[in-house]
């Protein structure tokens, strides 16, 4: 999904982040969705819940400040990094895996609930 991602932010990047907030285009499975930010800022361009919020911001329930880990992000490079945050729908913490990239002035990435 992230592959698929990446190369519809280089196709247009307006469309792609349009599409990925509806969740439509096959970007969004079950509890498998694509978002992205702002490489310069961090902002979040596309995300089912926080879209807007900055990345800088965010830590799991651990305190583990797993937003800025995007920030490191290269071009044609994924990374990965672990924490816990709830599922969609829920509440609960749950152990998350997410694999991200940076893509022209964007970060996108895609994450796992284990």
């Amino acid at each position: 999904m992230l592959d698929k991602a990446v190369a519809a932010v280089k196709a247009d990047k307006a469309k792609a982040l349009d599409t990925f907030n509806r969740g439509e285009g096959g970007f969004k499975d079950r509890d498998l969705y694509v978002f992205c930010l702002n490489a310069s800022d961090g902002v979040l361009t596309a995300h089912p819940k926080i879209k807007g919020a900055k990345a800088q911001t965010l830590k799991d329930a651990n305190g583990f400040a797993f937003g800025e880990k995007f920030l490191s992000a290269t071009d044609g490079k994924v990374s990965e990094v672990a924490y816990v945050w709830p599922r969609p729908g829920s509440d609960k913490p749950v152990p998350k895996v997410t694999y991200f990239t940076k893509v022209a002035d964007q970060i996108c990435g895609v994450g796992y609930y284990k």
